[in-house]
């Protein structure tokens, strides 16, 4: 083997263990990448469910804010009754009132 032959495997050797350390480099990256991406789809499963749980949450509220609207309706409805009742009784009243001063006079 002449001179030019060894050298020449030398530089082979050496950019082999080059490409063998850059392999190993990536593979390391790969492994981490990988890891990254599953720590990142938990996250986003996670994110999903406190979405999820939001939502439910809000149409509760929604649900909730509906049914205060119709108790404030009902109150509100429940006093114009007890207000008319009462203007009601008055003229009953008065009414009794006058039969009553009506049967004396008689």
């Amino acid at each position: 083997m002449t001179k030019e032959e060894k050298r020449q495997i030398k530089q082979f050797e050496a950019r082999v263990r080059q490409l063998i350390l850059q392999y190993h480099t990536l593979q390391d990256e790969n492994t981490r990448l990988g890891q990254t991406i599953k720590q990142q789809e938990a996250q986003i499963q996670q994110l999903k469910q406190t979405v999820d749980t939001c939502r439910k949450d809000y149409d509760t509220l929604k649900t909730a804010k509906i049914i205060e609207v119709s108790d404030n309706d009902i109150t509100a409805a429940r006093k114009k009754i007890s207000r008319l009742v009462r203007e009601i009784n008055k003229c009953i009243a008065i009414m009794q009132t006058q039969a009553d001063n009506n049967d004396t006079e008689d």
